[in-house]
Formats: structure tokens, C-alpha cells, sequence
């Protein structure tokens, strides 16, 4: 579902990361650790086409990134992707329902019941006609967690998908997200701090200003 070759990341001259390799295969699910500052958030923006890395390869779902215009990297997006912002990015005149409905409704999908589905599975069913402004900064997460996972994306990429939750509110999202990598046969890329989050993950891999490496469960056990 997701390949990166020799993926190199530079602002100005100053290296973000260099020589990122990986392949993610559907069913999959991978935490990536870092410390601040290394680019995990800049990799994912990368992987989305967001953001455009100096050099190397990004293919998503058999597509190379390179030869996509914007048109086409906003189509791959809303077709084969699930973004889990650390900002959130909830629209604020809209209801969490609406808000949640967004990529099955720009898909031209059904949404009333895979909506209703979704936010049962976080744990907002009941707020589904409230406004973000209505809404704790935890809820805003479960609400963008919601979203990303909607459509059954192929690849879902998690940044700090629990930073905001506490312990067993995460432990929820986090069985959410195994669900959807198991059942739909999504993968998983998490971005995370958090040992008790990537205790969850089938490998732990560590991203350093050389690369991407294995990290050793053992220490990233809560």
C-alpha cells in the first residue's frame, strides 16, 4: 500500500531526514517513533502529498506521487487516504456528523450510517449534532479520528492520534484503528510518543536524521 525509497527531506540546506526507506502492506500496522524535531510530522505531510520531499520515490496504492498533478494528488487523497491531523482541522460551522461525512459525501458515497457507525466506535454517538466549539479537545480528536477512518481508507496515516486523549479513551481509538487495519484491511502508519500507543503496532521502527531503523519493543513497552 505504501512504498518510500532513498526519501530525502531538506529546508534550505539544513536536512530534515535522509535515505527513508519502507513499504507498509495492507493489513499492516507500523509505529514510528522519533525524537522532536526529527520530521515524522514533515514524512506523513510527504507521504500525503502535501508536502514535497527533495528526492526519492513515494508510491501510494501502485501510484507514484512524482507524476500526479495537484488535481490527481487531491483525488489519490480523498480516495485511498485517512490523515489524522495533530491540529485536528474540524470544520467549525459544521456539526460533528457533517463533519465526519465529509470524505463519503466528496466520494459521493452514502454516509448516514457508516457515519453513525464510526462515531459509536469512538464514543461520540451521542454529540453527533454538536458543534466543534461544543467539544473538549479530546472529543475534537475523536472527531478527526472519525473522519480519517470513514471511508475505509487503504492507508491511514495517524499523527499523535492520542496526544489529546486520556488512557482509556486512547486505548478505544487505538482498538478503532486496529479494527480498521484488520477488517478493512487498511494500513497503518501511527506517528507517536507514546510507548502504551506503539504497543499496539506489528513493528516499532524509529525514524532518525540517517533513516528509518528498527526500534526495539522491549523499550517502548508502557
Amino acid at each position: 500500500m505504501l512504498s518510500l525509497e532513498s526519501l530525502c527531506k531538506r529546508y534550505d540546506q539544513t536536512p530534515v531526514f535522509a535515505d527513508v526507506t519502507l513499504a507498509l502492506a495492507r493489513g499492516e500496522f507500523v509505529a514510528l517513533l522519533g525524537e522532536s524535531g526529527v520530521g515524522k510530522s514533515t514524512l506523513l505531510n510527504c507521504i500525503a502529498g502535501l508536502d514535497r520531499a527533495d528526492s526519492g520515490r513515494i508510491v501510494v496504492a501502485g501510484t507514484d506521487l512524482a507524476g500526479l498533478d495537484d488535481d490527481a494528488g487531491a483525488r489519490l487523497r480523498r480516495e485511498h487516504l485517512g490523515f489524522v491531523f495533530q491540529a485536528f482541522h474540524v470544520l467549525p460551522h459544521l456539526t460533528v456528523a457533517e463533519n465526519v461525512s465529509l470524505p463519503l459525501r466528496l466520494l459521493g458515497r452514502p454516509h448516514a450510517a457508516p457515519v453513525q457507525a464510526m462515531l459509536d466506535a469512538v464514543g461520540l454517538g451521542a454529540l453527533a449534532a454538536r458543534l466543534p466549539a461544543q467539544l473538549s479537545g479530546g472529543q475534537l480528536q475523536r472527531v478527526a479520528i472519525a473522519r480519517a477512518l470513514v471511508h475505509a481508507p487503504g492507508l491511514i496515516l495517524a499523527d499523535e492520534p492520542t496526544g489529546n486523549l486520556d488512557p482509556a479513551t486512547a486505548e478505544r481509538v487505538l482498538e478503532v484503528l486496529r479494527t480498521q487495519v484488520r477488517e478493512a484491511g487498511s494500513a497503518c502508519l501511527l506517528v507517536t510518543h507514546s510507548a502504551a500507543a506503539a504497543a499496539h503496532a506489528d513493528r516499532v521502527l524509529r525514524l532518525t536524521p540517517a533513516g528509518i531503523e528498527p526500534a526495539l519493543r522491549a523499550a517502548v513497552q508502557p
